[in-house]
């Protein structure tokens, strides 16, 4: 039963993301329980709740005491229920709006990702705030590769390569324990994290523009093969 209720929630997509195994199963398990008053666009709401958590303890780390960071672990656990549900419980239901969900889960993604930056830039010193705009920016191209992939390829993943946005959030859940115990710690994992996000959409990038040169040739194939038959 449980192999039936993972095939089918997950056969719109592919993901090659290290926990993709645990997570599906996990997702299998919890899809079934959720209450049925809770919607898909109940979960994105949760999700959103999430985020502004985390944003919340970014503020509270800054003007309260620094410990309140870990509040944003929970906040990235209740964002990862909401945005890694809301889709999954629509197809489960067989409710799935394919175009609205994924324009709804692309704005949410993008809000979610500027509240998450602007957080980091309420708490970081002086010349650290700019990180925050470089992750969020190089957050967005990732997004932006996503979305490109999925029009020329017609087939949509989240991933870039291993990883995928439940590895991101337990890495940045990770930077955030890590500075509640190394105060300023977080300042230069976040700069490590940019530049390794960097390199990652440079190769994405690189893939994809080969992706687009190789469907222009058979498209290209194509006009030329029904022009001959036209003419012929």
């Amino acid at each position: 039963m449980s192999q039936e209720i993972n095939k089918k929630l997950f056969q719109d997509r592919k993901r090659t993301n290290i926990l993709s195994v645990l997570e599906q199963k996990y997702i299998s398990y919890l899809v079934p329980r959720v209450p049925s008053w809770i919607s898909s666009d109940g979960l994105t709401a949760i999700g959103l709740v999430g985020s502004l958590i985390i944003l919340g303890s970014f503020l509270l780390a800054e003007y309260v005491a620094r410990p309140f960071l870990l509040l944003g672990i929970v906040g990235f656990f209740i964002q990862w229920f909401g945005d890694s549900l809301d889709g999954r419980i629509a197809y489960y239901r067989d409710k799935s709006r394919k175009w609205y969900g994924f324009a709804l889960d692309i704005i949410m993604d993008w809000i979610s990702t500027v509240m998450i930056g602007l957080g980091y830039v309420f708490y970081a010193p002086e010349d650290f705030k700019y990180s925050g705009f470089v992750l969020v920016a190089l957050y967005g191209w990732a997004m932006i590769i996503s979305q490109l992939r999925y029009k020329i390829t017609d087939n949509y993943t989240i991933d870039a390569g291993l990883l995928g946005p439940t590895e991101i959030r337990v890495i940045i859940g990770f930077v955030f324990l890590l500075e509640v115990v190394i105060p300023g710690s977080i300042n230069y994992s976040v700069m490590l994290i940019c530049i390794a996000l960097f390199f990652i959409n440079l190769m994405d990038t690189k893939k994809l523009l080969r992706l687009g040169d190789q469907r222009d040739l058979e498209e290209k194939k194509v006009r030329s093969e029904n022009k001959n038959e036209v003419n012929g």
